[in-house]
């Protein structure tokens, strides 16, 4: 499945068409769509229909290409949109406080090569002259700023996931906070999040760029696109610019709802096993990866995510904790239970006397 971004309806609307078609093979965001009725293009889904043909990068110099091969190929035109598209994602970060200071990094596939942000930058103040053109290995090959010191992290999802168009990194702040505490988010409580995510691992704490970072990340990026890094931030991946930022988008609010919820003096509720069923059919139909695709209902929300555990008021899991799990292999919550069990049997035996 191809995502379909409001960079593309942009360019699609340049053509001058009135009328856009596409297929179960194209997924429009809610920013193309926007695109569309501005411009007046009347979007149709056609099942069977062809899909759009996507922009295909120009052909890379070969190993050992000149700097005048390499800048050329940073100044075609597949370049300079994808050049528009990163500055356009930073300023978006920027302005929803995911990116302090000059942090925060985004980067994105230009055929074997790749387009990244410039270290020392703010991300709300870009400018496509600011981004550089590295390759797999990091290395820069054009652009007169230098390259983020962060970029080995995104070449490591790279590698790992070659559907992976764009990647990501910030520093939202509720998302971080999970990650500062050493929580994953819990799951079965919001259909987006089942959905576009799903579960946001936790990575432990690693030097920022450094190689340690790169392995504790690459092993997770094939099955999740939103990844929590330890004491650092939140990465994500994604099939364009755009849905790379989209996963981030969705990972924080979540955290950020979850936060709220549990100070709430309420009951809480979670979606049902069968209701996630139904939730992760729609994400495989929509060409979305999840680990949990082959789970039956029975192992779905196997642990309440509310379940009250001692200093944990949002019920999440901590993967140093295994979950709140004590020496004994129980939670919190069940070993006091099993304390007040013990309590009440002993008052019980001695006739209520201490």
């Amino acid at each position: 499945m191809r995502l379909f971004a409001q960079r593309d309806a942009e360019e699609f609307a340049k053509t001058g068409e009135k009328v856009f078609r596409f297929n179960r093979d194209i997924r429009l965001t809610p920013g193309a769509r926007d695109v569309f009725a501005e411009r007046g293009v009347k979007v149709i889904f056609e099942a069977d229909g062809p899909a759009p043909s996507p922009a295909t990068a120009p052909a890379a110099p070969s190993a050992g290409g000149t700097k005048s091969e390499w800048e050329k190929l940073f100044r075609s035109p597949e370049a300079e949109s994808l050049k528009q598209q990163i500055c356009e994602i930073g300023k978006r970060c920027w302005q929803r406080d995911y990116c302090d200071g000059n942090g925060g990094n985004i980067s994105a596939r230009l055929g074997d090569v790749f387009i990244c942000t410039p270290t020392g930058v703010s991300k709300g103040f870009m400018k496509p002259e600011m981004m550089c053109l590295v390759d797999i290995d990091g290395n820069q090959l054009a652009g007169t700023w230098k390259r983020t010191s962060e970029i080995l992290t995104h070449m490591a999802i790279y590698r790992a996931v070659p559907q992976a168009k764009a990647v990501a990194h910030a520093h939202p702040v509720y998302a971080t906070a999970f990650a500062m505490a050493g929580l994953e988010p819990p799951q079965c409580l919001i259909p987006e999040m089942e959905v576009f995510v799903g579960r946001a691992p936790l990575a432990p704490y690693r030097t920022p760029g450094s190689a340690d970072m790169q392995e504790v990340i690459k092993p997770l990026a094939p099955k999740h696109q939103s990844i929590l890094m330890g004491n650092h931030g939140v990465i994500c991946w994604g099939t364009s610019v755009e849905d790379a930022y989209f996963k981030m988008e969705i990972t924080d609010a979540y955290c950020r709802t979850v936060v709220v919820a549990s100070h709430l003096p309420t009951n809480r509720t979670t979606i049902p096993a069968e209701g996630v069923r139904e939730l992760l059919d729609i994400k495989k139909k929509l060409g979305l990866p999840d680990p949990r695709e082959d789970y039956k209902p029975v192992q779905l929300c196997e642990v309440d995510p509310w379940n009250m555990i001692s200093d944990r008021p949002c019920g999440c899991s901590s993967p140093a904790s295994g979950g709140g799990a004590d020496a004994g292999g129980m939670t919190n919550a069940e070993l006091e239970a099993l304390v007040q069990r013990v309590t009440d049997e002993i008052m019980r035996s001695t006739g209520g006397k201490s």
